[in-house]
């Protein structure tokens, strides 16, 4: 048997820069830009750099930094018309969109652009927004409880006719929904991504996920969470490497020599919005404290860390293009299947990236073993 930690080769994502304020809450000059004309340029050149997926931001409102936003659906759609053969990856709230709904615009938006739309189910942490917009706010557990429904709901309009579903959030009566997904190969409904570190958020990705997106992270701390996630995903029937694959975020800075890149990550500390990166931490913080075992999402997480929303420093990919390939190949043996990056120029640096690392990882794949680029899982 395969084992699936060797089934693909290792996929490549970037954040869509579709809010402002950038990927780092600093004062440090950013050239991006959050909006249409100079992402769509970026997908072009993500997608030629050979990235295979994009994840835009959801925000509903001005935060911590970030004072204004693009809807993530609508954006997410611009950015595929405006590509050929990127993936693109719209973060959603489940209290904010019916599921059945959501799983509409996700066919039509994957009908559009040949099999190219997926997902990726947000819980939730910041209460502001759904108090707002005089929605209910559910507390930690409550709010995975829901996105499960909501997940099952989406896999059940997007494959089934006449599909029904009876849960304590959502309901389907032979909802017919048409035209339903592109088939694609090996994808039978657009992919479903989710995240959080608490327990309940590991079991819900373990039974109903397509990939489980990490927090930036140690090596030590990637396995543990691949290892127990993956624990879950058996418990349930589910293979991991196949089933449900794993996703890790990380802040890139790639430079010439190491202690330029270094010197870039100082930079953006010193330069560090306090307040904003304090009043953030306060919010994600006291989210994750609500769980029962006091495990939730950004819980050790220091003041560098959150200066990157993901704890995107911590998965440690700063240095030279040889130094972060090795890195990556690390992480990709121990079950990493997709590599989710955040820059600070971020034109700049993804085509650089994908001329000087992504090289570098694809012989490193193939002097270890690893598939090549399209093999079969």
């Amino acid at each position: 048997m395969t084992d699936p930690k060797n089934a693909e080769a290792l996929k490549f994502a970037y954040w869509v820069p579709n809010v402002s304020g950038g990927l780092v809450v600093s004062k440090i000059e950013q050239r991006t830009d959050w909006g249409l004309e100079y992402n769509q340029e970026l997908a072009r050149i993500a997608e030629r750099s050979g990235f295979e997926y994009a994840l835009s931001q959801v925000r509903y409102m001005a935060s911590y930094g970030a004072e204004y936003q693009h809807e993530s659906t609508g954006f997410s759609l611009a950015l595929l018309l405006a590509s050929e053969k990127l993936k693109v990856i719209a973060a959603i709230h489940p209290g904010l969109w019916h599921p059945a709904v959501l799983a509409k615009f996700g066919a039509s938006a994957d009908v559009m652009t040949g099999g190219r739309f997926a997902v990726n189910v947000v819980s939730g942490w910041f209460k502001g927004e759904f108090t707002a917009l005089g929605e209910q706010w559910l507390e930690h557990d409550e709010r995975y409880r829901r996105s499960e429904e909501f997940i099952r709901v989406l896999r059940a309009s997007w494959t089934e006719d006449e599909a029904e579903f009876s849960g304590d959030f959502y309901n389907l009566h032979g909802y017919n929904l048409k035209p339903k997904p592109v088939e694609v190969p090996g994808r039978p409904h657009p992919e479903i991504f989710q995240g959080g570190n608490s327990t309940v958020a590991r079991e819900m990705a373990g039974r109903v996920s397509d990939w489980y997106f990490m927090n930036g992270n140690s090596s030590d701390g990637v396995r543990e969470q691949i290892e127990e996630v993956s624990g879950y995903a058996r418990a349930a029937g589910r293979e991991p490497g196949t089933d449900i694959r794993f996703g890790l975020n990380a802040f890139i800075v790639a430079r010439e020599t190491e202690a330029e890149a270094h010197e870039v990550v100082d930079e953006i500390i010193a330069k560090a919005d306090v307040e904003a990166v304090k009043g953030f931490g306060d919010a994600v913080k006291q989210a994750g404290q609500s769980t029962g075992d006091k495990r939730g999402m950004w819980q050790d997480s220091d003041f560098k860390d959150l200066v990157q929303y993901n704890d995107g420093f911590r998965t440690g990919l700063i240095g030279t293009p040889e130094q972060i390939a090795r890195k990556i190949i690390g992480y990709r043996e121990q079950g990493v299947g997709l590599l989710l990056g955040g820059f600070l120029h971020f034109q700049e640096e993804v085509d650089y990236f994908g001329r000087e690392v992504m090289s570098i990882v694809r012989a490193l794949e193939a002097e270890k073993g690893l598939a090549p680029v399209g093999a079969a899982a």
